[in-house]
């Protein structure tokens, strides 16, 4: 017998940032996720969210779009409140507690224990793919995750709140810190949503499922 309308599983909402960046992407990756993405731009779009996610693009731009749309306040409360958030590349400096290289006045949403250093790798000609291994995501002692890095910050220091996931295995680069996660939140240097690669994407719905 088939199973009745309301016994079919619904996914967590989550919200995907949708002032600048990989916003479409995200939404992609949610959904094959088994999330239901939303885009949000005001304030009222953060009602009935179970998290969000803060996507890649220039993070200086999208902190004074945040501040112009009047949604950094309410995003930084309800982040502090415990919505479980994922930020990728600009997304993790505007989840960081500290920038450097940023320019003057530039904020973050905060609730990260780290330091992030912002173009830590270089201008967008010195963008790069590696293969990294993440802590908690599916298959990654088998199966390393392919990471793209666009004018991406890293971890310069991470506090005792935050635990590393991941960190470049080879090259100049090898060492530095480009996965993190404390709590409900979590942060990559890279871009996984243009790989195809849902796996960071599913690692953080089953944090929001677990939130919930």
């Amino acid at each position: 017998m088939s199973a009745a309308p309301y016994d079919v599983p619904v996914g967590p909402t989550i919200g995907v940032l949708a002032l600048q960046g990989d916003v479409r992407e995200h939404v992609t990756a949610l959904e094959a996720s088994g999330a239901r993405a939303v885009l949000v731009r005001r304030e009222r779009e953060l009602e009935g969210l179970d998290g969000i996610v803060l996507p890649g693009g220039e993070s200086t731009t999208i902190d004074k779009l945040l501040r112009a749309f009047e949604l950094a306040e309410p995003l930084r409360d309800r982040i502090a409140s415990g919505l479980p958030a994922y930020g990728s590349c600009a997304g993790m400096i505007l989840l960081a507690d500290r920038v450097l290289e940023g320019i003057p006045g530039q904020q973050t949403l905060g609730g990260l224990d780290i330091t992030v250093r912002r173009n830590a790798f270089g201008r967008q000609v010195d963008s790069f793919e590696t293969d990294l291994t993440i802590e908690g995501i599916d298959d990654s002692a088998t199966r390393p995750m392919h990471a793209v890095f666009i004018r991406a910050p890293w971890v310069e220091e991470v506090g005792p709140a935050a635990t590393v996931l991941g960190a470049v295995a080879t090259g100049p680069a090898a060492g530095r810190i480009v996965a993190v996660r404390q709590g409900r939140l979590v942060a990559t240097s890279f871009h996984p949503e243009v790989t195809g690669d849902t796996r960071v994407h599913r690692m953080f719905v089953r944090i929001v499922c677990e939130s919930l």
